[in-house]
């Protein structure tokens, strides 16, 4: 339950993450806008990490340095979604981010990229895609 609360949480900040961020592109650029966005999360982040006392860094060494990288793909997911809300909109630019992202884990865990478990994939899985795809479209055509 509280894995589910967390992505519906986790999901809704990501849609307003994007339209807060589309709207502060306007004014400054997109490149401006992911990192203001970085820098608030970042000492957002420092803050937390100073109120629960885990500030532990030590750990950090037993992290390879491609897992490191979560950051510039963060700044790269920020760029990405500005720019396609502001030129297909909200609700298609999260439905392709939905699609993009499903579709993605397949291929990882198909091929077991990043050290993952290599898994199979379904064909109720790809069926579940492929709906979510006819959904996209009948959104296009609404």
């Amino acid at each position: 339950m509280k894995g589910i609360f967390f992505a519906i949480i986790g999901g809704g900040c990501l849609t307003l993450q994007g339209v807060a961020n589309s709207h502060i592109t306007q004014g400054i650029g997109t490149w401006k806008t992911a990192t203001i966005t970085q820098l608030t999360g970042f000492i957002v982040s420092c803050i937390i990490l100073m109120l629960t006392r885990d500030y532990h860094l030590g750990s950090l060494k037993q992290v390879k340095p491609l897992f490191l990288t979560g950051g510039a793909l963060g700044a790269i997911i920020i760029f990405s979604n500005v720019t396609a809300i502001h030129h297909i909109g909200v609700t298609l630019t999260v439905a392709l981010l939905l699609i993009s992202q499903l579709g993605f884990t397949f291929i990882t865990d198909r091929f077991g990229w990043f050290e993952g478990k290599k898994q199979e994939v379904r064909l109720s899985q790809l069926i579940g895609i492929g709906m979510m795809v006819l959904g996209v479209a009948i959104l296009q055509i609404a």
